[in-house]
Parts: C-alpha cells; sequence; structure tokens
C-alpha cells in the first residue's frame, strides 16, 4: 500500500512481542475462569452427599453436627456470625481509614504521608495468626472490660445485654476483624483522594470554601465510588478470614444479636476447628459451607469490580 506522501506503509509482523504479550494475559485471563469453574465444580460434587444425607435444612438449621447418626447440620448460625463480625469490623474500621486517608492525601506534608502511609501499608503485611494471637492473648482483657462496662451501662440494649462471661464474643472478633481490613480500606480510599482533579479542588477554594468544605464538595462526591469499592474489597477480606476468627470466637453455634456475650461462629472459622476431625460427611459438610462462603465473597468482589469500571468510565468521560 501506496503513503499519500510516497513511499510504502510498512508491513505488519505476523506474530511479534506486542501479539505475543496479548496472546500471554488472554490465556491468563481465562485460566482465571477456568480454575474458578474447576474450584466450583469441585466444591459441589464433594458437598453434594453430604447434603443428600443431612436430616436438617442446610439453609435454616443453626446446629451443626454432622458427624453423628443421622447427621444434622446448617449454615444459618455461621453465617450469622460470618456478618455480624464482617459488620462490625466494617463499622470500627471504615470512619478510621476515611479519616486516616483524607489525612494522608489533604492534610500531612509530604514526610509524614510517606513516613504513615508507609506504616498503614504495613499492617496488611501482618499474618492473620499473629492478628488472632495477639487478639486471644493480649487484647481480649481491653475487650473483655469494655463489654462489662457496656452491659453495666447499656444493658437495655439486646446488643449488650448478658450476665457474662464477656471475652470470645463477636465483638472481640469484630475489632481483631476491622484492624486487618483497616490498611485495604485506607490505601485504597486514599489513591482514589489524590485522583481528584486539582482543578476542581482549586475551584472550591477560589469561592472562599475553607478546606474541608472543599473535600466535601470536591473530594468526597469524586471518590464516592472508589470508596465503596474500597469498603467491599475490605468487606471481602473480613468475610473470608479464618485463623483470626477462630482464635477469638466462643465457638456456640446460635442466631443472637448480643455482641458481647461468649459465643459466635464463622463459616472459615467452622472449617478452621472442624476439618482435622471431620468424618466424611462432616468434611462433606464443611465443603458445602465453604461453597456457600466461595458464592458470598465472590459476589462481594464482583459487585467491587463493577463500581470500579462504572467509576473509570466516568472519569474517561470526563477528561
Amino acid at each position: 500500500m501506496v503513503q499519500p506522501g510516497g513511499g510504502w506503509l510498512p508491513r505488519r509482523k505476523g506474530f511479534g512481542a506486542e501479539r505475543a504479550f496479548s496472546t500471554l494475559t488472554l490465556v491468563a485471563g481465562a485460566m482465571v475462569l477456568v480454575i474458578i469453574v474447576a474450584i466450583t465444580a469441585f466444591l459441589i460434587a464433594k458437598a453434594i452427599p453430604a447434603l443428600q444425607a443431612d436430616e436438617a435444612n442446610f439453609i435454616t438449621e443453626t446446629d451443626w453436627f454432622p458427624n453423628q447418626e443421622p447427621p444434622e447440620f446448617g449454615i444459618a448460625a455461621i453465617a450469622w456470625g460470618t456478618l455480624v463480625t464482617s459488620l462490625i469490623a466494617l463499622i470500627v474500621a471504615v470512619p478510621i481509614a476515611l479519616g486516616i486517608a483524607l489525612y494522608l492525601s489533604h492534610y500531612a506534608g509530604r514526610r509524614v504521608a510517606t513516613t504513615f502511609g508507609f506504616l498503614v501499608d504495613l499492617l496488611a503485611a501482618v499474618p492473620s495468626v499473629v492478628f488472632g494471637l495477639w487478639g486471644f492473648i493480649v487484647f481480649i482483657r481491653p475487650v473483655r472490660t469494655f463489654s462489662v462496662w457496656l452491659n453495666d451501662y447499656f444493658g437495655w440494649l439486646p446488643f449488650f445485654d448478658g450476665t457474662g462471661p464477656f471475652g470470645r464474643s463477636f465483638l472481640l472478633g469484630g475489632l481483631v476483624l476491622a484492624i486487618m481490613v483497616l490498611p485495604i480500606i485506607t490505601a485504597l480510599s486514599r489513591e482514589v483522594f489524590m485522583q481528584t482533579p486539582t482543578t476542581d479542588e482549586e475551584a472550591a477554594l477560589s469561592l472562599g470554601a475553607t478546606r474541608w468544605e472543599m473535600i466535601r464538595t470536591a473530594v468526597l462526591p469524586y471518590g464516592r465510588a472508589g470508596v465503596i469499592a474500597s469498603i467491599m474489597l475490605g468487606l471481602g477480606r473480613a468475610l473470608g478470614e479464618t485463623i483470626a476468627l477462630a482464635l477469638t470466637l466462643g465457638f456456640i453455634n446460635e442466631i443472637t444479636v448480643n455482641i458481647i456475650q461468649n459465643g459466635g461462629n464463622s463459616i472459615a472459622a467452622n472449617i478452621a476447628n472442624g476439618f482435622g476431625e471431620a468424618g466424611d460427611i462432616g468434611r462433606g459438610a464443611l465443603i458445602a459451607s465453604g461453597l456457600v462462603l466461595f458464592g458470598i465473597t465472590l459476589v462481594v468482589n464482583a459487585a467491587a469490580r463493577v463500581i470500579i469500571y462504572r467509576r473509570r468510565e466516568f472519569t474517561e468521560s470526563a477528561a
């Protein structure tokens, strides 16, 4: 083909480095989907015999006795514990994480922001078993004292009612989870806040807005979708946490709104504590509960990706 100015256009290479890289990324992406489908098929195949042998309703039953004859088990109580501890973690972690993210992105100097940002990110590198041991050995004491205080002054509320003992409870597990998801929400929110267009911030300041008013009118609306996505990613981490909850919950399978009384259990913690001594039906029951948890976390992470994708489309259209 001849160029308008004369000469020949260079021929397109049949297979170059760019096409090889594109093919490689396509294969890698497809492998992720294949692995997800394979995991789902494995969980379903292993769970079906146990679900067929279950004498109770798997969705509504609160007891967990898969090793008895006949087996009776359900995920109602452990699914409730998973949701309660994750909700407590988000209630505690989200305001703190957003405050830290705003401080690092719009208030702190560069040196302070770099130092504190590194310290926050360092929390994400701490193994969950360390958080669990710390919560079980050290953090349980102030939480027990705080639970007694809540019971004394707010015992008229069903959340803080009870006669004790206090300690290994939803509250302890939720607070430990809050510390674990804090760096995830903080880091992602900080990056979102720092991407706010400078023109929007300067426009708000030029109209006489204070720094907080500028953040409220320019930064927070721009980063709303990214913050929601970071919260949902933190929720996905909290839902799947195992060892930390295995060390901090009291393992009483019941559906209750009381968060300070000893007890509570979660799907992941129940799998970790029961897999070693489970029989064939017991292992199948644990795998079935894992399938439920797998579905929950998959939905949460997929929703987060959808929000991020919509936000990217909005940013590109605005640019």
